[in-house]
C-alpha cells in the first residue's frame, strides 16, 4: 500500500508518499509561500536504484490548487507516479476535530461537512486543511481518504482536565473546553518509547515534550493522554517561538487598553509576536542560544523562561500521573538542543530525574537515552515523524474497514 500524506497549511503544502510494504518514503517535499510571487517547491524522491535525489525550484503557485498541480507534475517528472507506483490512499492532517472526531476517520461528504463546521474552533488552521481535502477529492476521486486529527490523541482526557472553570453553558453552547494539539507527534513518540522500553502500553506512564516552534507537553497514563498543555487553541501552555503560552487572562483586556490595540491586534500579538520572539527578538532557539552565548541578557532571559515553564509542567504532570517511567524530548528543539534538555532537567533530582551530561551532548539515532545511571526516570530523545504516524493511522483505518 502506498499512502500519500498531505499537510495543508495557510501558505504551504507538505507531502510524503510512503511505501508501507517496504517501509520507506518514496517522495517528500513542500511548496512554500503559496500566494506569493516567490513560491518555491522542494522535492525529494527515491530513484529506481534506491538513491535519494532532490531539487528546489521556483513555481507559480497563486493558490493551493496550483501548488498541488506542481507537486503532481514533479512526482511524474521524477518517476514517482508510474503505473507501478500508484496512490492507494491519502491521509490528511486536520488540526481540530472538536469533540466529534476522537479517532482517524474515513472522509465522505458528511465528514467533510462536519470538518467545515469546526472552522470556528480553528479559523487559522482548519480552512487550509479543508482545502487540501477538497483538492485531493477532485484530483484523486477514486482513492480512499482519511482525516487524522491533531486533537484526537487528547480525547481521552477526563472531564476534570479538559473543562475550564467557566459557566457550563459556554461548553454546551459553544464547545469551549481544552482540546490539545500535536496529537500525531505525541502518539508517535509515546508508542515508540513504549516499544523501546519493552513495557506493556497499559503499564507505563510517560511525559511527552514536543518542543518546536510550537510546543506542548502531554501526560500519558497507560497509553492514554490524561492531560496536555495546549487548550482550546494552540496558544495555551508552554512558551513557544512566537506564542506566549500561559498568561493571566486579564492581560488581554489590559494590553488592549494600555497599548490602544483592538481585539484582532491583541490576538496577533499573543500568537505571532510573543514567546521567544517577544522576549528577545528571535523565535529560532538556535539564534537564542547563539545570542545567549555571546552575552545577550534578553536571550538568556528568554532561554530561562522557556525552560522554567517546561520544568513546571514536568512537576505538575508528575503529580497528575503519580509515577513517571520516562520523559520524552522530541521535535526540533527537543531533539537537537542539548542546552535546553540540560536546563529543563536541572534541579529535578527530587522527582528522580538525573541527566547524564555526556550522553546528552552526543545524542544520535532514532531513540537515545540521556539519563544517568542513578536516575529513577528514563530520559529519552525520540525523533518524531508525524507524517509516518498519519500514514500508519490511515492504514489502520482502511484495514479495519476492509481496505
Amino acid at each position: 500500500m502506498n499512502i500519500l500524506v498531505i499537510n495543508s497549511g495557510s501558505s504551504s503544502l507538505k507531502y510524503q508518499l510512503f511505501d508501507m510494504h517496504r517501509g520507506f518514503v518514496l517522495t517528500a517535499g513542500i511548496v512554500e509561500r503559496i500566494g506569493e510571487t516567490n513560491a518555491a517547491l522542494r522535492h525529494q524522491w527515491r530513484t529506481s536504484a534506491g538513491a535519494l535525489e532532490q531539487f528546489e525550484r521556483a513555481v507559480i503557485a497563486p493558490d493551493h490548487r496550483a501548488a498541488f498541480l506542481a507537486i503532481r507534475a514533479a512526482m511524474r517528472e521524477t518517476g514517482v507516479l508510474r503505473d507501478a507506483t500508484r496512490v492507494d490512499a491519502i491521509g490528511h492532517r486536520v488540526v481540530h476535530g472538536g469533540e466529534r472526531f476522537r479517532a482517524p476517520t474515513r472522509i465522505d461528504a458528511d465528514v467533510l461537512s462536519a470538518i467545515r463546521a469546526l472552522v470556528p474552533l480553528a479559523p487559522l488552521h482548519n480552512p487550509p486543511n479543508v482545502l487540501g481535502i477538497e483538492l485531493c477529492l477532485e484530483l484523486f476521486p477514486t482513492v480512499p481518504q482519511v482525516a487524522v486529527f491533531d486533537t484526537a490523541f487528547h480525547q481521552t482526557m477526563p472531564p476534570h482536565a479538559y473543562h475550564y472553570a467557566l459557566p457550563h453553558r459556554l461548553y454546551t453552547d459553544h464547545a469551549v473546553r481544552r482540546y490539545g494539539f500535536h496529537g500525531s507527534s505525541h502518539a508517535y513518540v509515546t508508542r515508540r518509547a513504549t516499544a523501546y522500553l519493552a513495557q506493556p502500553p497499559g503499564a507505563i506512564n510517560l511525559i511527552s515534550l514536543h518542543l518546536g516552534n510550537g510546543a506542548s507537553a502531554a501526560a500519558v497514563e497507560g497509553g492514554r493522554c490524561i492531560d496536555t498543555s495546549m487548550g482550546m487553541t494552540p496558544l495555551e501552555g508552554l512558551v513557544m517561538g512566537t506564542r506566549c503560552g500561559d498568561i493571566d487572562p486579564a492581560l488581554v483586556f489590559y494590553i488592549g487598553r494600555a497599548a490602544g490595540l483592538n481585539e484582532a491586534a491583541v490576538e496577533a500579538l499573543l500568537n505571532k509576536d510573543s514567546g521567544l520572539k517577544g522576549l528577545c527578538g528571535a523565535n529560532d532557539m538556535r539564534e537564542v542560544l547563539r545570542r545567549m552565548e555571546a552575552g545577550d541578557a534578553q536571550a538568556r532571559l528568554a532561554f530561562e523562561i522557556y525552560c522554567y515553564r517546561i520544568r513546571k509542567y514536568i512537576g505538575a504532570y508528575t503529580a497528575a500521573l503519580g509515577r513517571v517511567d520516562a520523559v520524552i524530548f522530541t521535535a526540533g528543539i527537543g531533539e537537537n538542543a542539548a542546552a535546553v534538555r540540560a536546563r529543563v532537567c536541572a534541579g529535578l533530582d527530587t522527582l528522580g530525574v538525573r541527566l547524564d551530561a555526556q550522553k546528552n551532548a552526543s545524542v544520535s539515532g532514532e531513540i537515545a537515552e540521556i539519563q544517568s545511571a542513578n536516575s529513577a526516570v528514563r530520559l529519552l530523545v525520540v525523533r518524531t515523524n508525524e507524517e509516518r504516524e498519519i500514514a500508519e493511522q490511515v492504514r489502520a483505518v482502511l484495514g479495519t474497514a476492509g481496505g
